[in-house]
């Protein structure tokens, strides 16, 4: 029943308060204005029939109206209620999402049967006796806190126990006064050590996020951006300017999401096509993938396209060992330049004409290197996350490096090289499976300068569940850490300069890849629970809060539509130290799956205009055999899209490192520390949510 509104025409009630005017649309959505100080003519008019006389106007007082109070407090309890409802909602579709994943039952243990015995297992191990040995020491700690015994300072607590001021009694006052004295004399201190030691990493890394945002900041004020050398090509005569004959290869494997609008936004590259020649190195060990890929290197080959078709039965050296295949062919002899997309990647039609370019005139550049951007970026929380990190990888990593060190990492796609630096390279090895940081480094090794080029983009997709992902970043981490170990005496014995190897050794390799995975996961998953239950052991809060806020911030600069994702986003990244820094550990030591060669799942995402320019250029070629018709490609994506299910999974580490993230919430309450208690809450949160594979949900 909706309200009465006749005390409005009470005139002596009218002006007893501030009146106030409330709107409502409907029950969800009203406003409420608060007309200040004494009604003038018009707002008077807008109250009654006619404007009120001077002499009937009453004095101004403080107090409010009782109906007019009680219905503003209706209205925001309808608003708070309204809230709680909605949250009451998400709470639920949580607990249904987390019964899901209960009921299922698949863990990841369950999943990578190839690992049984590997690093995976044993931090598995390592981390859930850890979690026991706290829990079992918070029961110690509640008891002791409810007895009373809590102390301010590790000077005071050591002093109480040794001389038993307090009324210590007991079996169990006789082992917690052990335990106190155990953890002063031979805990803290080793564990103070190594904590000062994560502290220092964690600084010097910072400072060369910062030295990287400073030289980004220099790029931009200056308006440093490389220039071709040459005049460059003319595409509207065709003749004449820089063609040199272009080799495109996209390898792919089993990608039968994707194959179809990689294959045709290369073969619309705008490039005279006697000068062009487009390799499909498929790995596919699926029939129908084989198959499909074949049928639509067909279609292209009919409309005109100089495309051919290459399977390999044996997937040795995985991608490494395709490209040096295609490599092989005797025809490759002709040409001088190779463009390389992986499958799911989308160049622009004049992706050749702003890259081949530099290579005029400028025989030192072997690599010309564009950057990625994403499809699918704001699908879901972890590709909004992804899209954080990528931003910074490319906008500051890569153009820095490029700019002042003419070397960075190959991005392994949406890149150009120079033939003759590939061979004189030694061309691509199977050793690791990360082929292109491979031969980035032996490129440079041997002299050869990069180019990055931030304006330059070329689209493609990025993983949308956590377990694409997982395994995404555990060979971009395990990889590297591989690679250290074989090429490092090939880095003492080149010829480049002393600063080259010191800044490829300590900065490219140990910070970036060995360094950060290491201290973010020991610093924060076990160096600062640790601390929860040896006190004495101190981890400062500018340590666990402010600088990692400030290193956020200067992550997400990039990318500045993020910024509402930043504490997300600080969190996710500590959650993922624990696969980098397994990943790590196993690259490094050669344990388990440090060769593991996993492709990347994808869900056959395209950008609508890029389907549509190509559309476009369909109806301009009509003539004869018809182009594909990619409308129909973009229906079939989808609906087999509707066909995949999602198989969601519990990830074994994750979810103990949650409990014991909690845990160890739960026993900073008792030293009453705000900014540790919280962080690890939070933290906790965020590693129960991947543990329970929640993060790649879609945002609706």
């Amino acid at each position: 029943m909706s309200p009465s509104f006749d005390w409005w025409g009470n005139k002596d009630a009218r002006h007893m308060g501030t009146p106030v005017v409330v709107k409502m649309d409907n029950p969800n959505n009203w406003s409420m204005v608060e007309l200040e100080g004494p009604l003038d003519d018009d707002e008077s008019s807008f109250l009654d029939d006619g404007p009120m006389p001077a002499h009937r106007r009453p004095e101004r007082t403080r107090n409010k109206n009782a109906k007019q109070f009680t219905w503003v407090l209706l209205l925001k309890a309808h608003r708070a209620a309204g809230c709680l409802t909605s949250l009451a909602a998400v709470m639920l579709g949580l607990a249904a999402a987390i019964r899901r994943r209960v009921a299922a039952g698949i863990t990841d243990t369950e999943t990578d049967k190839s690992n049984k015995s590997t690093a995976k297992s044993r931090l598995y191990f390592c981390i859930k006796a850890f979690l026991w040995v706290s829990v079992i020491l918070l029961g110690f700690e509640v008891a002791a806190y409810l007895k009373g015994w809590h102390f301010g300072s590790l000077q005071l607590q050591y002093l109480l126990v040794l001389t038993k001021a307090v009324d210590i009694k007991g079996v169990f006052g006789s082992i917690y006064s052990r335990w106190v004295l155990i953890r002063v004399e031979y805990l803290a201190p080793p564990l103070q050590s190594l904590t000062n030691g994560c502290i220092v990493l964690f600084l010097v890394q910072s400072l060369d996020r910062v030295v990287l945002c400073l030289g980004c900041l220099w790029i931009k004020l200056r308006k440093i951006k490389p220039v071709p050398k040459g005049n460059g090509p003319d595409p509207e005569s065709g003749e004449g300017g820089f063609f040199p004959m272009v080799l495109v290869q996209i390898p792919m494997c089993n990608e039968k999401e994707v194959y179809a609008q990689s294959i045709g936004a290369v073969c619309n590259l705008e490039w005279p096509k006697s000068k062009m020649l487009i390799q499909v190195l498929d790995d596919s060990n699926d029939p129908v993938a084989a198959m499909l890929i074949r049928e639509e290197v067909e279609k292209w080959q009919k409309a005109g396209a100089n495309i051919i078709y290459r399977h390999r039965v044996d997937r040795e050296g995985y991608k490494a060992g395709n490209l040096k295949s295609a490599m092989n062919c005797s025809y490759v002899k002709d040409y001088e330049f190779v463009a390389m997309f992986d499958a799911d990647f989308q160049p622009k039609p004049d992706f050749l004409l702003k890259t081949v370019p530099h290579f005029e005139d400028n025989e030192e550049l072997g690599l010309v290197q564009a950057r990625w951007s994403f499809v699918n970026e704001d699908e879901n929380l972890l590709t909004r996350l992804q899209n954080i990190n990528l931003a910074f990888h490319f906008e500051v990593e890569q153009q820095v490096n490029g700019v002042f060190l003419n070397f960075f990492g190959f991005n392994g796609t949406a890149g150009v090289w120079r033939i003759k630096a590939l061979e004189d390279s030694g061309g691509w090895l199977e050793r690791t499976t990360v082929e292109d940081m491979d031969i980035a480094v032996r490129a440079h090794l041997h002299g050869w300068k990069f180019i990055f080029l931030n304006d330059v983009e070329c689209q493609c997709e990025l993983p949308e569940s956590y377990e694409a992902y997982r395994k995404q970043q555990h060979r971009w981490h395990s990889g590297p850490m591989h690679l250290f170990r074989l090429c490092l005496p090939d880095v003492i014995r080149s010829k480049i300069s002393i600063w080259k190897k010191a800044n490829m050794i300590f900065l490219f390799f140990l910070l970036r890849k060995l360094i950060l995975p290491f201290y973010s996961f020991t610093l924060f998953c076990i160096i600062l629970p640790m601390t929860m239950f040896i006190p004495e052991a101190q981890l400062p809060a500018w340590v666990v809060c402010y600088v990692p806020a400030t290193m956020s911030v200067l992550n997400i600069l990039p990318a500045p539509k993020a910024f509402p994702f930043m504490i997300p986003y600080l969190l996710f990244e500590n959650t993922m130290s624990v696969t980098k820094f397994n990943a790590m550990i196993s690259g490094l030591f050669q344990l388990g799956s440090a060769y593991e060669w996993v492709v990347t799942k994808k869900s056959g995402r395209s950008s609508e205009g890029d389907l549509l320019s190509l559309v476009e250029k369909e109806k301009k070629h009509q003539r004869g055999e018809s182009l594909p018709n990619l409308n129909e490609m973009r229906e079939e994506i989808k609906q087999e899209k509707i066909k995949r299910k999602k198989h969601n999974r519990i990830y074994t580490k994750e979810l103990a490192l949650a409990f014991l993230l909690l845990t160890a919430a739960a026993r900073s309450l008792l030293a009453a520390q705000g900014i540790h208690f919280y962080f690890l809450l939070f933290q906790g949160i965020s590693f129960l949510l991947v543990g329970l594979d929640l993060i790649g949900e879609q945002i609706e």
